[in-house]
């Protein structure tokens, strides 16, 4: 895809790694992003166009469809992470994972893809995470979130295609951002991630996997579970 002659719009553009995929992309000249936030006033993006949008309510996924019609790629980034594990974990935690990184990528896709395909065509990008494929118990409301927007991805790319919308998916593990500041883990810089999606993007790449945690595990996929939960080796 042409990023240079794109109209973006970025879901959870107001910090983290969305304000990055909406920096790289007015760097690379797109015509124009949208930076999509709950709250757009906390939008401090020079260059970018605020525009509110929560992707669990319908009602401000059709008003920001309808106000930003000129759009030619959307990127999926907006997330929750509540730490929710499946068995003890808050079930209002639970759904909020799944209604946020499931039923509002669905459906802020499901919004802006006739709004593509009357722009002639562009592209979706994806933001998932290497816990779509790897599920410890400690994340796995979250886990559970990822690999379904993970089956979504693969499901819907294949609508998208004959309509000329090509759907890039993002795989990465732990980034330098306020979700994962608690965590004394290694982390990635979210600019160079940033770079390395948009990158895919513009050539059109069904997937980037972003890091060394996540080639490594989209490699282990086809082992023995026990490679990937040694703690189940009997």
């Amino acid at each position: 895809m042409d990023i240079t002659n794109s109209i973006a719009l970025v879901t959870g553009a107001n910090r983290g790694l969305g304000r990055h995929l909406a920096a790289g992309l007015l760097a690379r000249g797109a015509r124009k992003v949208y930076a999509a936030a709950r709250n757009p006033e906390s939008v401090d993006l020079p260059g970018a166009t605020p525009l509110q949008l929560d992707v669990t309510d319908p009602e401000s996924i059709a008003a920001a469809a309808a106000a930003a019609a000129d759009v030619t790629l959307l990127v999926n980034n907006a997330g929750s992470a509540t730490g929710a594990a499946l068995l003890e974990g808050d079930p209002a935690d639970i759904r909020l994972e799944m209604e946020t990184h499931y039923f509002g990528t669905l459906a802020v896709t499901r919004a802006f893809a006739p709004v593509i395909t009357a722009n002639g065509g562009g592209a979706v990008l994806n933001v998932l995470s290497v816990l779509s494929w790897f599920h410890p118990a400690r994340s796995g409301a979250y886990n559970a979130a990822k690999a379904a927007a993970w089956a979504l991805t693969d499901a819907v790319r294949l609508e998208l295609a004959p309509k000329g919308i090509t759907t890039t998916a993002l795989h990465v593990g732990y980034m330098d951002t306020d979700m994962v500041a608690h965590l004394d883990v290694p982390k990635s810089d979210p600019a160079a991630i940033a770079a390395l999606a948009l990158d895919g993007v513009a050539d059109g790449a069904l997937e980037v996997v972003a890091d060394d945690v996540s080639r490594s595990v989209r490699a282990g996929l086809s082992a023995d579970l026990t490679a990937l939960y040694p703690q189940l080796a009997g």
